[in-house]
């Protein structure tokens, strides 16, 4: 499974997020949407130009916003 994970390291939901995604195991690509420009506009093309994180994107070009422990879970 193929992971991409766009957040920023002050917010309380991507961490909840990366941790959920560590303790299952599931290897994933994490990127700072205020340390790289080109994923910020990634983010902003997905949701229509709102930067809500985590931003959560499978391979297949899925996605789930800000999801919550069940939602991902539910996901993976």
């Amino acid at each position: 499974m193929k992971l991409t994970v766009y957040g920023a390291s002050w917010c309380p939901d991507v961490k909840r997020s990366r941790a959920l995604l560590d303790r299952e195991g599931v290897e994933y690509a994490y990127v700072d949407v205020e340390a790289d420009a080109e994923a910020e506009r990634r983010v902003r093309e997905l949701q229509d130009g709102a930067r809500r994180i985590p931003a959560i994107v499978w391979a297949d070009g899925s996605f789930l916003v800000e999801p919550s422990d069940e939602e991902l879970s539910a996901r993976l």
